[in-house]
């Protein structure tokens, strides 16, 4: 006759758990170490693109050309790229264009410069409009 021996000789004794209360109190420092991350990282982004754009006014020439007027805030010693675009009647674009706009060596601090954007349409334009700004590494 064979001994069958018992689970615990065979693979030692269970482990135990962590207490309630401290399992508690790790998921509660983890959430507050993820909302501590994703804040510290919400305010680095914010203020690294910190590049905002404004649109004063617009004109349209002929049916070929638009030109726009828009005012960009940013760091002085940044430089920018704004996305203009021109509408049609019907919302769609019918000229789109790139403008740089560099640092001013002048100031320091956060400064708004006014931009001019001559745009090339390929049909009448009704508007015009920035359609974001971003930061460069120039």
């Amino acid at each position: 006759m064979s001994q069958t021996p018992t689970l615990a000789s065979r693979y030692g004794t269970p482990r135990r758990g962590l207490p309630k209360r401290t399992a508690r109190i790790l998921v509660v420092v983890a959430l507050v170490v993820g909302i501590a991350v994703a804040g510290w990282l919400t305010v680095l982004s914010t203020t690294r693109n910190a590049v905002t754009s404004k649109d004063i006014g617009f004109r349209t020439p002929d049916s070929w050309h638009a030109e726009l007027d828009f005012a960009v805030t940013k760091d002085a010693s940044a430089s920018a790229v704004c996305a203009v675009k021109a509408l049609s009647e019907t919302y769609a674009v019918v000229g789109y264009r790139e403008v740089a706009i560099g640092p001013d060596r002048t100031a320091t601090g956060t400064t708004t410069s006014l931009t001019t954007a001559a745009i090339r349409t390929e049909s009448a334009a009704v508007s015009a409009m920035v359609d974001s700004c971003w930061l460069t590494s120039r």
